[in-house]
């Protein structure tokens, strides 16, 4: 299985998601969905077909309570072992959308 990240930073290191202007506030962020005025067709597009691709989602914590609140929930989100599973039994792509702590500790 092929890992796969989409990731929204800006060049002095915000990292945020596609969401609203009240998207993670946390910390004294006062500008929330900076992102979103950026994706024109071309990019929604590009987004649209690799979030079709995956196979299958990570999600670090933060992020996962933001998808859940659109995508649902689910009644035991630990993956751990799932997570294994899919790395040693299925093909395609993981794709980890966000979640930049866990980004960082795949990566190291």
């Amino acid at each position: 299985m092929r890992l796969t990240t989409t990731t929204n930073v800006s060049v002095d290191g915000v990292m945020q998601g596609l969401g609203g202007s009240d998207e993670d506030r946390r910390g004294g962020f006062d500008r929330g969905g900076w992102a979103l005025p950026l994706v024109d067709t071309e990019t929604g597009n590009y987004l649209d077909q690799v979030y079709g691709g995956a196979a299958a989602f990570l999600f670090g914590r933060r992020t996962y309570e933001i998808f859940a609140r659109s995508w649902g929930a689910m009644a035991d989100p630990s993956l751990a072992r799932a997570v294994g599973d899919l790395k040693a039994h299925h093909d395609g792509t993981l794709l980890v959308p966000g979640s930049g702590a866990l980004v960082r500790w795949l990566l190291a």
